[in-house]
């Protein structure tokens, strides 16, 4: 038995009048869902703990079969081990975003929290610069993935309280600053920043018409510790992603990370090295996460006819070939399409709605709905609620 699970980050989403009372994944063509979903199981599912943040640092643990409750210690220690940071016991590791903040009226507001998804060369030189300047014994900056980075603060402060950029579109940054204690230290290192990036900025021809202006700390952390996945599941897997969250889980989870060139975590990322990438992992191994992004950062820009090009991208460029590939190759297989928390437009952040899901067994041929399409409206009309979102892909693997 082969295992398939497609991630549709953010995907979810709210009616909107624009699309007369249809959420963009009703809006979107998928084809390849639709005929799947006739003979699945086909329900909700949560995958944010009560009191928990919504984002995909808990949904994703949750994702891949981990109580967020008990093995969630920050969003930036996962990232950290995807790039190869070795934390050591008294560091705290920060998501640094490269980000555009605009000045209205003497007040300061955040514009874009991934600078115009700013190139990875153009961002490596803003934070090799950065470092030259910056650094010290206390604080240390690494370089990630676009506007993706990390801050360690050696021997730092774990409690204070930081919120996610993508959380403050078009607000007032000022009520948003790192607060509690050594919040000052934070604050400084963002200031001393700016001023260097606008010096950057003037000096370097390729940074003048970049959209980063600062950076910002959020999402702070410990190393955490995950159970491997073989070890909870009896098989091996891999996991594909251009986020390095995602595949900071995979690496703790001992799942094998696969790299695929020109995976972006965006519109332009490349679906069919992805989808290529998963079927030839799984004559080796027996499971696949395939973690889709475009969904979730076309809902951060608030555009829904980008997210809808982001679904219908997903349904023919990723669903419908893994189901011809799975077909083809494999004479039982399962796929699973889920979410990990809505991003709807006419908010641009996450929200904590249940999430729509589908499990497909190629052996089975019935559903559990009479419904012929995949969306929040017939999820949300069929009988199966599941309120401890890490407890699917248990249910999942099953065979």
């Amino acid at each position: 038995m082969k295992f398939v699970l497609i991630q549709a980050d953010g995907m979810p989403d709210r009616p909107l009048v624009e699309l007369e009372g249809k959420t963009p994944l009703e809006a979107a063509k998928t084809p390849f869902m639709d005929q799947l979903v006739q003979s699945s199981e086909m329900g909700t599912i949560n995958h944010i703990p009560k009191g928990m943040k919504s984002g995909s640092d808990v949904g994703n643990l949750s994702v891949l079969g981990y109580n967020p409750e008990k093995y969630f210690t920050g969003r930036s220690p996962i990232e950290a081990e995807s790039i190869g940071i070795n934390l050591e016991p008294d560091d705290i590791c920060y998501r640094c975003n490269l980000v555009k903040i605009i000045n209205k009226n003497g007040k300061e507001f955040m514009d874009d929290h991934s600078a115009g998804h700013i190139d990875t060369e153009i961002s490596r030189k803003i934070i090799g610069a950065l470092k030259e300047k910056l650094e010290d014994a206390e604080f240390k900056l690494y370089q990630g993935v676009s506007y993706r980075h990390i801050v360690v603060w050696k021997g730092g402060q774990n409690n204070l309280e930081t919120t996610p950029p993508h959380d403050i579109l078009e607000k007032n940054i000022i009520q948003y600053l790192p607060t509690g204690p050594g919040s000052v230290k934070l604050r400084d290192l963002m200031r001393q920043a700016r001023i260097e990036i606008k010096k950057l900025k003037n000096l370097i021809p390729e940074l003048k018409n970049s959209d980063c202006s600062d950076i910002w700390l959020w999402g702070q952390g410990k190393k955490p510790t995950l159970p491997h996945f073989k070890s909870i599941h009896k098989i091996n897997g891999s996991v594909i992603s251009a986020v390095d969250l995602i595949k900071g889980i995979g690496k703790l989870s001992g799942l094998n990370v696969l790299e695929v060139d020109g995976a972006t975590g965006y519109l332009d990322t490349n679906y069919k090295g992805k989808v290529d990438a998963a079927l030839k992992s799984l004559k080796k191994g027996d499971f696949c996460m395939i973690h889709i992004e475009a969904p979730d950062e076309t809902g951060h820009e608030g555009n829904y006819r980008k997210k809808i090009q982001a679904i219908t991208d997903l349904d023919k460029e990723v669903v419908g070939p893994i189901m011809e590939g799975l077909k083809r190759e494999h004479n039982e297989y399962k796929i699973c399409i889920v979410s990990d928390h809505p991003t709807p437009v006419d908010i641009r952040t996450h929200s904590y709605e249940y999430v729509p899901y589908m499990i497909f067994d190629s052996r089975l041929n019935k559903n559990n709905h009479n419904k012929d399409t995949f969306n929040e409206r017939s999820a949300n009309e069929s009988n199966i609620v599941h309120d401890d979102g890490h407890r699917l892909l248990g249910s999942f693997l099953k065979s």
